[in-house]
């Protein structure tokens, strides 16, 4: 799919992965579309790119379904839906206080996950709602984030490898059951990339992480992410499959 001319709604858009994605695409001709729960900061980007922002949380159904409506109200329909809205606490399932909260885990499933999934179904059902495209019959692209996590979680990221596991989980079932409208599903797997959060842990857990890079040897860069999604979205074959963005890491 050419991106250009096109409504691209990216979640989690104040900042990181998601603000750079935004910026990387606003570039490439698209017009931007911000979910964020800070809809100040979200208002922000989305005037500097001439896009619109919506406060909405991912993980709440009414939250979700109210910003679909007042889109499409406002004759905005996104080709392309990528979630990038997340958190990423670190806890153990038993520490020195005792076993890990449940209302903990269950908060970390519902963000990451539920809201992943509560956001994908609005934006699938309102894909199918537009013609399909001439050049490719595709009418749109959901781009998920996922986590190198999924796979090898570190001590303390029980709820967040389970989140990012099933998002994992979620990619192929659903682009078998949307392929039949034209709209291809895929996850983005990233492995520890240089956002906000990241530069906010002290150097020496920076260093550590940098360390179990194959190659390059360094975090990955926000703009690296948005250089794969947009190469998602422009590639019609890419569908149903996982991508890891982690320079060969393998975390121990």
């Amino acid at each position: 799919m050419n991106i250009q001319g096109h409504y691209v709604l990216i979640t989690g858009g104040a900042s990181g992965l998601g603000a750079e994605t935004a910026h990387f695409l606003a570039q490439k001709g698209a017009r931007i579309i911000l979910f964020d729960r800070d809809l100040s900061t979200a208002n922000q980007v989305a005037e500097a790119l001439g896009g619109k922002a919506y406060e909405v949380d991912v993980a709440n159904s009414a939250s979700v379904e109210q910003a679909f409506n007042e889109m499409t109200k406002e004759a905005i329909y996104p080709r392309v839906c990528i979630n990038c809205a997340g958190i990423a606490p670190a806890k153990r399932m038993v520490g020195k206080e005792g076993p890990m909260a449940l209302s903990d885990f269950e908060h970390v499933i519902q963000v990451n996950l539920v809201g992943t999934f509560n956001v994908m179904r609005i934006a699938a059902a309102t894909m199918m709602q537009l013609f399909p495209l001439i050049e490719t019959s595709e009418r749109g692209v959901i781009i998920n984030t996922a986590s190198i996590a999924a796979y090898e979680g570190q001590i303390g990221q029980t709820a967040y490898s389970a989140s990012k596991g099933g998002v994992v989980g979620m990619t192929l079932p659903a682009a078998r059951e949307l392929a039949r409208f034209g709209i291809r599903v895929m996850t983005i797997a990233p492995g520890v990339i240089s956002t906000p959060m990241m530069q906010a842990m002290p150097q020496k857990v920076q260093d550590t992480l940098v360390e179990q890079a194959i190659f390059p040897p360094r975090l990955g860069k926000p703009e690296e992410y948005a250089m794969l999604a947009h190469h998602i979205i422009e590639n019609p074959l890419l569908n149903g499959e996982v991508i890891r963005l982690d320079g060969a890491m393998r975390m121990m």
